[in-house]
């Protein structure tokens, strides 16, 4: 366990740098992002909303849908314009609390790919691979839905499954060394990594 929890904070140390390094010094950070045109007017009529996730066109969420209600929204979301949007009334620009919730999110992912690690008797390649496919899986499963539904750019979803893989490629590497391989006892070697 002692191993696992080793790992653990290396991978995560080793997730957050990469994630710092592929948002703020790569364009990966930037992909798909725009800037809101004549924003002002924009922001001065949500002040004074209630924080929440919003879409719109919106629809009553307060009780069922009347069909007749349901086809009005439809033709909506047809005609367009459509989106999501997250409001905050106050903001917080790369606070430590932030931060700190990033890193600690990244240490208990990678406990959790270290475990896996544990529990797999392939060799070292293949259980970097197994950690980086995690990874893979994490990005097909949650942020290609947000290209389906909430047609969120392609070049964002794209640098994001950049950004996964590659760090969930990298924290392998030293969750699968610093993690032994199911059924090899510590101090006995492993003469296949």
């Amino acid at each position: 366990m002692k191993r696992i929890a080793i790992a653990a904070i290396a991978g995560g140390v080793i997730v957050f740098v990469w994630s710092s390094i592929a948002h703020v010094l790569l364009p990966l950070g930037e992909m798909g992002i725009s800037t809101l045109p004549n924003e002002a007017p924009f922001i001065a009529a949500l002040k004074g909303s209630k924080d929440g996730l919003y879409f719109f066109p919106g629809m009553d969420m307060s009780h069922k849908p009347t069909p007749e209600e349901q086809k009005a929204w439809e033709a909506k979301v047809q005609a367009g314009p459509t989106g999501i949007l997250v409001y905050s009334e106050r903001g917080e620009a790369m606070s430590p609390r932030q931060l700190g919730s990033e890193f600690l999110s990244n240490v208990l992912a990678a406990l959790v790919a270290a475990w896996i690690a544990s529990l797999l008797a392939a060799p070292y390649g293949r259980r970097v691979l197994a950690i980086a496919l995690l990874g893979l899986f994490a990005w097909l499963s949650l942020t290609v839905s947000y290209w389906i539904w909430y047609r969120f750019p392609g070049s964002f979803i794209l640098a994001e499954g950049i950004t996964e893989v590659v760090g969930w490629l990298l924290a392998g590497l030293a969750i699968a060394k610093i993690v032994p391989r199911a059924g090899i006892i510590i101090g006995h070697g492993d003469p296949n990594g």
